[in-house]
């Protein structure tokens, strides 16, 4: 339960993703749902969310069979599935090498995209 004067996405996993990042010019943090979004060219491409957890931006027609990765679960927003969007659990967070592996596919895709 979120409680005032407590975080409202995990830091560390911010700084995390930060780093794999890594100075990108043309990617920038946006505070947005009480969680801290990640934009390439002004396009989501991942973030870190309230009250822990993050999320993915995907290719739709990859949408299905990346649901079948370990730690990687449907991304649900008021009872609506959000294809395109993959929900990660710690299983992904809690490696560096699978955070890598989805922050770098988030980014992917949203520089695929036309700039914003």
């Amino acid at each position: 339960m979120w409680q005032p004067g407590r975080m409202a996405y995990d830091e560390a996993l911010a700084d995390r993703v930060r780093e794999i990042i890594d100075n990108r010019p043309y990617v920038t943090e946006k505070k947005m749902f009480g969680g801290l979004g990640f934009l390439a060219n002004g396009n989501m491409a991942f973030a870190a969310l309230g009250h822990g957890g993050a999320m993915a931006r995907v290719d739709k027609d990859e949408y299905e069979a990346l649901l079948e990765e370990p730690g990687a679960v449907e991304m649900v927003m008021h009872d609506h599935p959000m294809r395109g969007w993959i929900r990660l659990d710690d299983e992904v967070t809690g490696s560096e090498e699978r955070l890598r592996e989805w922050v770098e596919r988030g980014l992917s895709y949203a520089e695929s995209l036309p700039p914003k």
